[in-house]
């Protein structure tokens, strides 16, 4: 298997504002106007964005949200969990990668304004995803989430919050 440094650099990968390596491979032509967006968005976007998304080791992406639906897509490498809470509060995992057996899928959506956050399942490998979103992904349509905020509002999951947060 190749190493993550070998896919960082010939997929031109750079770092992350929320942890790992990334580079958008797609932004579709097709722009959606504000006025078809649901509420809350603040100008035009792309209807679609794709990226290519690498952690490894001990890396996270740390717990944020988007105004619009994720799909994940598992390429190679360890299975990646991506930690959820969503709108209503249920935390759950999702594990992405090869093998079925152990619950693993090639696949997964993270809805539009849940919480979520990634790390490699075995904390010593690497995973390499996609990411695809819709309406397409945007800076100003991206919320970090506050470690303090975050326990405040969800307690229960103190543990997962404090190891997928940086401040």
């Amino acid at each position: 298997m190749k190493s993550a440094g070998y896919w960082i650099e010939k997929l031109g990968l750079e770092a992350h504002p929320e942890g790992g390596y990334y580079r958008q491979t797609y932004r579709a032509d097709l722009v959606l106007a504000k006025e078809s967006l649901p509420e809350g968005f603040t100008g035009a976007r792309a209807a679609s964005t794709a990226i290519y998304f690498l952690l490894q080791g001990e890396q996270f992406s740390a717990f944020h949200r988007l105004r619009s639906d994720e799909v994940w897509h598992f390429y190679v490498g360890a299975a990646l969990v991506v930690h959820v809470i969503d709108e209503g509060g249920r935390y759950s995992e999702v594990y992405l990668g090869s093998d079925a057996e152990a619950g693993e899928v090639l696949q997964a959506v993270v809805k539009a304004g849940c919480w979520f956050g990634s790390r490699v399942r075995d904390g010593t490998g690497f995973a390499l995803v996609g990411c695809t979103v819709a309406p397409g992904f945007d800076f100003q349509d991206f919320e970090m989430a506050r470690r303090e905020q975050l326990v405040r509002e969800y307690p229960e999951y103190r543990g997962v919050i404090e190891g997928l947060t940086r401040e």
